[in-house]
């Protein structure tokens, strides 16, 4: 029998893995994760003019960051757990990432049409996605460890989820420097880096998630 083909087997008799375990190890790995994305991204790339934070942009910003590490901290729970259901954290998934999307078309509705090009790029489309993924790494790493440690049976999806909280995480970190106003910039940069890290994840998985 191949190796794949008997974890699956013992996976549907084993039944869930205890819920309690789960959360004391993913919600440190995702503290740890965003505090190291946080600083990272305060000491080098500066922090934010204080009365930017009197104006919703970067609230904006770190609301979606924070909801979307919320849903894929679900969806990773679930698949680090054999025969959990994942439907639920999946559908919360998608209308975080459906509501981001629609908030920024409508910014680029109500913006004047020679302006949505610039609202659209910012001056800083080209690095966003990169500074986001490699901010996102210590919570990458730290989230692939937490799961390591429990019981997943489809490394791949587990590993795509890991990358998605991270990626979440450093998202987060990212916006408490980024000057970016545009609701527009975020739905499509940030989520282009946050999709490169689960990305990431889903190559690593099948390497590190294997037990």
């Amino acid at each position: 029998m191949k190796t794949d083909a008997l974890i699956e087997l013992l996976a549907r008799g084993a039944g869930p893995a205890p819920r309690a375990l789960v959360l004391r190890r993913l919600s440190p790995a995702a503290l740890v994760g965003l505090l190291a994305s946080a600083l990272v991204a305060v000491a080098g790339f500066g922090a934010l003019p204080a009365a930017m934070f009197a104006t919703a942009v970067p609230w904006t910003k770190m609301a979606y960051a924070g909801a979307l590490a919320l849903a894929a901290g679900w969806l990773t729970a679930r698949l680090s757990r054999p025969a959990a259901p994942t439907a639920g954290p999946r559908r919360a998934t998608v209308l975080v990432l459906l509501a981001m999307t629609a908030l920024g078309l409508a910014s680029l509705v109500f913006t004047p049409a020679g302006e949505r090009l610039d609202g659209l790029l910012g001056k800083s489309w080209s690095s966003c996605p990169f500074s986001v993924l490699a901010l996102s790494l210590p919570a990458l790493a730290a989230a692939l460890w937490a799961v390591r440690g429990l019981a997943p049976t489809r490394p791949r999806a587990a590993g795509f989820a890991a990358g998605l909280l991270a990626g979440s995480a450093g998202a987060f970190g990212y916006a408490l420097s980024c000057p970016e106003a545009s609701p527009a910039f975020v739905a499509v940069w940030y989520t282009l880096g946050i999709v490169f890290t689960a990305g990431l994840g889903a190559l690593l998985g099948p390497r590190v998630l294997r037990w």
